[in-house]
Order: C-alpha cells, then structure tokens, then sequence
C-alpha cells in the first residue's frame, strides 16, 4: 500500500518524513532517488571529486535519516538536505586540508571510472563521432566549472545545473539572497570568459592541415603529375611535350 502511494504522486515532504521516521525503507529509498542528483552535485561543485562526492552524500543521507525527527519543515526538504550535504563536504575538506593529503590516486581513479560507464550507456545509441564530440564537450564544461572559484562553483551548480531558486540557493548555503545574485552573475561571467579564451585558441586550429591529411595530398598531387608527365610525353608528334 505504501509504495503504491508512493508511485501514484510526486513524493510530498511531509509524508516521507513522516513514513522515514516510522522506518519506511521504501519512503526512505524514495526520498535518496528524488535528491540524488542535485545533493551530488553540490557535494561534487565543493570536493572536485567523484569519489568523495558520492561518499559525502552518503553520509549526508545517514546523518539525514538520523535526524529525520527534527526535520520541522521550516523550510524545503531539498534546502534541508542540501545544507547537510554541504556541511559534510566542508567538513571532508578541513580534514583533507589539516591532515595535508589528496584524495588517493585509486579513489579518483574509481570516480573516473564510474563516469565512464555512465557515458558507455549514455552513448551506446550514438554515433562514435557525435558520442566523442558529446564527451569532450562535457569534459571541457566539467573543468572549467571546477576552475571556478569555490563560493561561485556552488552557486552555479545550484541555480544554472539544478535550477534552484534564488531564494532556495540562499536558504541552502545561508548566505542573503543578494549574495546568491551576485555570485551567480560572477560565476556566469567567468565561465564565459574561460570558455570563450578556450574557443579563441581552438578557432586558431580548427580545420588544422599539418601532418597526415597535408601529406596525403602532397603525395596524390606528386601521383598524378607522374601520370600526366607519362600521357604528355607519349603524346602524338608535333604536340608539346
């Protein structure tokens, strides 16, 4: 009965927190697929990190399930969420930064992979060309959102990529809904202009003739002339050679 209930309308906040607290496991399951994404990506925005992403979102949703009796709806599920996700990513970078380590080369190693299976599925219906062109187009964005200074990363993330409100960003990060303005205008600003430089440099190479393609002529061109050589020389007397 409840997961009927469940599949037949959006989930509702009040409900799941309701039937999450009670030890609904499917509410609970329910509520993990609805915000996977956007908590995700808020957690990957601060950490630039795969692996450390998906392991602070983990702990964001214990911590979550924890003190799911607290949750008053004061504010949006989503905000309160996010604002716990939030902390354990900060929190993951003051460890990192006190103990002076980076995130072990086989962690990061594991994220890249996870990110290459993801693209295979998404790719498979593709033409190799377009999905390779797809891939390096995400990758470019991907790095030069990560370039992105940390107070701007967060709020592009949550107002460009999840489209959260303005007022939904400021509630998630605390800071005035001002601030979420002017951070979101800065952060648009410079990922134009790191974008821009990239296209400036590629628009130089586009349609770049050096090497193979320019051989490949060159050679076809030298194949033909020896032809066209051998056809005027045998030609019919009192013709130029």
């Amino acid at each position: 009965m409840i997961s009927q209930v469940l599949a037949e309308r959006p989930p509702d906040d009040a409900e799941l927190v309701r039937r999450i607290a009670q030890g609904d496991q499917r509410a609970f399951e329910t509520l993990m697929r609805h915000h996977n994404r956007m908590l995700y990506r808020i957690a990957r925005s601060i950490l630039k990190n795969e692996a450390e992403a998906e392991d602070a979102v983990q702990e964001a949703y214990l911590a979550a399930y924890r003190n799911m009796g607290s949750f008053r709806g004061g504010s949006k599920l989503s905000t309160w969420l996010g604002r716990i996700v939030i902390n354990e990513a900060y929190g993951r970078l003051r460890k990192q930064k006190r103990a002076a380590i980076i995130v072990p080369f086989d962690a990061q190693e594991r994220g890249e992979q996870r990110i290459q299976e993801g693209n295979m599925v998404d790719e498979k219906t593709e033409q190799p060309e377009a999905a390779a062109m797809r891939a390096e187009l995400r990758q470019l964005l991907e790095r030069k959102i990560d370039e992105l200074p940390a107070q701007f990363r967060t709020v592009f993330m949550l107002r460009d990529v999840e489209e959260l409100t303005v007022e939904e960003t400021a509630e998630c990060l605390d800071v005035p809904a001002a601030t979420v303005r002017t951070r979101a205008f800065r952060a648009r600003a410079l990922l134009r202009e790191s974008l821009a430089q990239e296209i400036d440099v590629a628009t130089v190479n586009a349609f770049g003739f050096a090497g193979e393609r320019c051989d490949r002529i060159v050679a076809a061109v030298f194949d033909r002339l020896g032809s066209s050589v051998c056809n005027i020389s045998a030609g019919t007397p009192g013709e130029p050679a």
